[in-house]
């Protein structure tokens, strides 16, 4: 494909997008149907669109055409190279469309922040002064960061399988085994560091959330809202200690079994009727599900389908998450609640509501991050009962 034909394709899987489709709903049906795209013309496609989705308003909202356009020019891109209607490439830009480009946007404090209007006082909020600079962050693309298998290889050495197969790496400055990948990231999942499990995806706040929370040898460590499996993967690599992983939607888990296999580690799945059977734990760690609003730079279509109610929603289920959770730690235990959102409805209010209900917990510890060059927003709180000495 040219470089118009892929902007062409952009543009209507954006305006697909538009239309109430999911990013990936539309993006995996434009590739299903156009079996001619290789993957590098898939991966430019999709970087288009999410170039576009990170700052939709900021580029003044409008039609997929419109959207490409404003953002191939704000990238200092020659837009005649691009819309002159050869090879699949979009038409030529009429008289209007450049007048209207030459014109700058009026936006708002929100639109310039790539933020919705509602969300632009709770943002503000929960963030005071760091408000603006962590929405502009998201604006960007983030950094592909790997946790490597410390139990299988060092650092050193998993930088050095990476190289082999043209993945550069380099030790993150503040994570223990965490490294950032500086070229060729997708050729992660088909590398032999990943595929023998001496290296997985994981964020570097994830990352350093799991380092945080204290494991004594010989614990019963739980992963209440484990997903795909990667904090319960992460907690066997770094303790000598007995690792659950728990989902209400136990499909999630599914390629766990399969993962921990190449790690070399053993995880425990428990369904949501044999939680409760196990227990107590040492450790429950609860990553709740949430709003993602720290991680909107990976997934920047979440931004902009989040509604009041939706989060009004989620904060209900957190609570809920929460006081179930703490049911299930010993009594001389730690409960870790976590999310990856940067809203302080999700995180320090849904603590403080807890321990008004629980008296007898206080915190521990709390940890809370904001996107950056460093990894995602994060938030981390660690809980244990008065009685701990």
């Amino acid at each position: 494909m040219t470089p118009g034909a892929r902007v062409a394709a952009a543009i209507a899987v954006l305006d697909q997008i538009g239309s109430g489709a999911f990013a990936e709903q539309a993006l995996t049906g434009w590739a299903r149907a156009s079996r001619f795209a290789g993957a590098k013309d898939r991966a430019a496609v999709r970087d288009h669109v999410f170039d576009v989705l990170r700052c939709r308003r900021s580029l003044g909202d409008g039609d997929g055409r419109t959207l490409m356009a404003r953002l191939l020019q704000r990238d200092n891109v020659d837009l005649s190279h691009i819309f002159n209607g050869l090879g699949h490439a979009p038409d030529a830009l009429s008289e209007a469309e450049v007048a209207a480009l030459a014109l700058p946007l009026a936006l708002s404090d929100a639109a310039a922040c790539d933020l919705p209007d509602w969300l632009w006082p709770v943002w503000q909020g929960s963030l005071g002064a760091d408000a603006e600079q962590a929405a502009r962050v998201q604006q960007a693309r983030a950094d592909v960061f790997l946790r490597v298998n410390q139990r299988r290889i060092t650092t050193e050495g998993a930088i050095g399988v990476l190289a082999q197969d043209g993945v550069t790496a380099q030790a993150h400055d503040a994570v223990d085994g965490c490294l950032r990948v500086l070229d060729n990231p997708r050729r992660i999942r088909t590398a032999a560091a990943y595929l023998t499990g001496l290296v997985e995806l994981q964020d570097a706040a994830s990352q350093r959330a799991v380092q945080m929370v204290p494991v004594a040898a010989g614990a019963r460590v739980l992963d209440y809202c484990a997903g795909g499996g990667g904090k319960a993967l992460a907690f066997a690599d770094r303790h000598v200690a007995d690792i659950f992983a728990h989902d209400i939607a136990p499909a999630r888990m599914a390629d766990l079994p399969d993962r921990a296999a190449r790690a070399g580690v053993v995880i425990t799945r428990l369904a949501p009727d044999q939680v409760a059977d196990h227990a107590p734990y040492d450790v429950v760690f609860c990553d709740a599900p949430c709003s993602g609003s720290g991680t909107w730079r990976r997934s920047p279509d979440a931004k902009w389908r989040l509604t009041r109610d939706r989060l009004d929603a989620l904060c209900a289920i957190q609570n809920d998450v929460i006081a179930r959770a703490a049911t299930l730690v010993a009594p001389q235990g730690l409960l870790a609640y976590a999310t990856c959102s940067v809203l302080q409805d999700e995180n320090d209010a849904v603590v403080t509501q807890f321990l008004h209900s629980n008296p007898a917990w206080s915190v521990t510890l709390r940890d809370q991050r904001l996107p950056g060059p460093d990894g995602d927003g994060f938030f981390l709180s660690v809980l244990a009962r008065n009685n701990i000495s």
